[in-house]
C-alpha cells in the first residue's frame, strides 16, 4: 500500500467538501487525513487529502477528483519536492516533579507549552509526521489526557 498526499485547489463555495468526500465514500475509498482552508485568493480553497492504496486505486482517485466541477487543479505532493506539516495539541497529566521533564522534551522538539494548569500541561507542536511521532513516543511514560491532530497540509516547493 502506498500513501499519496494530494493538494486540491477548489472553488470556495458551499458543498465542495461534501462533494469530494462523497466521491470517496461512494467508491469505498478511505481518507487518512483531510485539511481545508481558504487560499491567498478568497475565491479558492486548498484541500490537502492523504489517501492510501495501491497504485491503480490512487491513480483512479486522482482522475475522479480531477473530473469534479468545483476542482481547479490536483497536484500530487512528492515527498522530496514538497513541504508538509501537521499540528498536534496534546494535554498531559503532570505532577510538579514531572513538569520540568516535560518542559525539557518540549524545548528539544521546539514545541510550545500553550496552557499550564495545576495538574496538566498542553503542548502545541508542528512538523513532519516523523518528528511528531518521535515526540509522542517520548511522551509514552506520561498520561496523555487528550490529543488532537490537524492532519497534513502542504505545498510543492518552488514556483509551480
Amino acid at each position: 500500500m502506498n500513501k499519496k498526499v494530494l493538494s486540491v485547489l477548489v472553488d470556495n463555495t458551499s458543498g465542495v467538501l461534501n462533494r469530494i468526500a462523497g466521491l470517496f465514500s461512494r467508491r469505498g475509498y478511505n481518507i487518512d487525513s483531510l485539511t481545508v482552508g481558504e487560499t491567498e485568493n478568497p475565491k479558492y480553497s486548498r484541500m490537502t487529502i492523504v489517501v492510501t492504496g495501491d497504485d491503480a486505486i490512487l491513480e483512479q482517485i486522482v482522475k475522479q477528483i480531477t473530473k469534479l466541477e468545483d476542482v481547479r487543479r490536483v497536484d500530487v505532493l512528492e515527498l522530496n519536492n514538497s513541504v508538509t506539516r501537521e499540528l498536534i495539541l496534546v494535554k498531559i497529566k503532570t505532577t510538579p516533579a514531572q513538569r520540568q521533564q516535560i518542559i525539557s522534551v518540549t524545548e528539544i522538539f521546539r514545541a510550545n507549552i500553550v496552557d499550564v494548569a495545576k495538574d496538566s500541561v498542553m503542548i502545541e507542536i508542528t512538523g513532519s509526521q516523523s518528528k511528531l511521532s518521535a515526540f509522542l513516543s517520548l511522551l509514552e511514560d506520561y498520561e496523555i489526557l487528550e490529543l488532537v491532530r490537524t492532519g497534513i497540509t502542504g505545498l510543492a516547493r518552488g514556483i509551480k
